[in-house]
């Protein structure tokens, strides 16, 4: 949506807000910077990084309020479970709301006029289009600009490839624990210091919510950032999950669709296909 109202595509933004959890890899942090220098300031669109805290040292500091992350409990029977996210609201978008109330001129707890609001767009695709809600307050109006343009994830893809921004990371906190297997190898494999940061995470949250445990009500169970339940180090990060194996399939199935059968012919016989008489 930035990259589109900077073209004139769309028309041109006010801000973009970017709620910091304070624990993105290093590349989210690094692409946002490229964003903000090559497509923002030039187009005059400022972005504004909000944020409520740190959510790893807050989940780890005893004296810090702390709004819990969907973990994955093994409990004292042996029985999996998971506790509730309240990450999002409090992370992201608490720190937006209350941005967005700044920009109208009214901080909380200041009563808003009812014909003041702000327009907000979010970046729904096609694929995700039963993700599009109204706003749940009256100062904010919901918009998805890609959804009115018909835009799919393909074709956000294509369109930030086709400006040098193929490379553009997920963003979501380092250690969340709805990474799948792909995601978690590729922290291991891409910088051991973010891998040795999740891994120990992993260990200090393994009686769970330190200021729950501090107020005497520890968790009854276990808790881990990897659904197989088992420490961060040991889980089984390199077997193809189902919705991974599906997904190769599906490449696989594209690319021969594109070169033709991986077989191919040499000079001598065709191996592609059935033998022929």
């Amino acid at each position: 949506m930035l990259l589109l109202s900077a073209l004139g595509e769309l028309p041109r933004l006010d801000c973009a807000i970017f709620a910091d959890t304070g624990w993105e890899p290093k590349k989210v942090y690094e692409h946002l910077d490229r964003v903000e220098r090559e497509i923002a300031e030039p187009a005059g669109i400022p972005i504004l990084r909000v944020s409520s805290g740190n959510i790893r040292n807050d989940a780890l500091d005893a004296s810090h309020r702390f709004a819990s992350m969907p973990l994955y409990i093994l409990n004292q029977d042996g029985s999996p479970g998971m506790t509730r996210r309240q990450c999002t609201g409090e992370y992201k978008i608490k720190p937006i709301k209350r941005q967005v109330r700044e920009i109208l001129g009214y901080p909380y707890s200041e009563r808003i006029p009812a014909d003041v609001f702000a327009e907000q767009w979010i970046g729904i695709s096609t694929d995700e289009f039963h993700r599009a809600k109204d706003a749940d307050v009256k100062y904010t109006r919901n918009r998805f600009p890609l959804i009115e343009l018909g835009l799919s994830r393909g074709d956000c893809l294509g369109l930030l490839a086709e400006h040098g921004l193929e490379s553009t990371p997920k963003s979501s906190c380092l250690g969340c624990p709805y990474h799948g297997n792909a995601q978690w190898r590729a922290i291991r494999d891409g910088d051991p210091e973010e891998w040795a940061d999740v891994v120990d995470f992993d260990a200090q949250i393994r009686a769970g919510n330190a200021r729950a445990n501090a107020d005497g009500r520890p968790l009854l169970g276990q808790a881990y950032l990897h659904r197989s339940r088992v420490p961060l180090s040991a889980a089984p990060i390199d077997r193809l999950t189902r919705r991974e194996q599906l997904a190769l399939e599906q490449r696989l199935a594209a690319d021969a669709a594109e070169f033709g059968p991986e077989d191919g012919c040499s000079p001598y016989s065709c191996r592609s296909g059935g033998p022929t008489a």
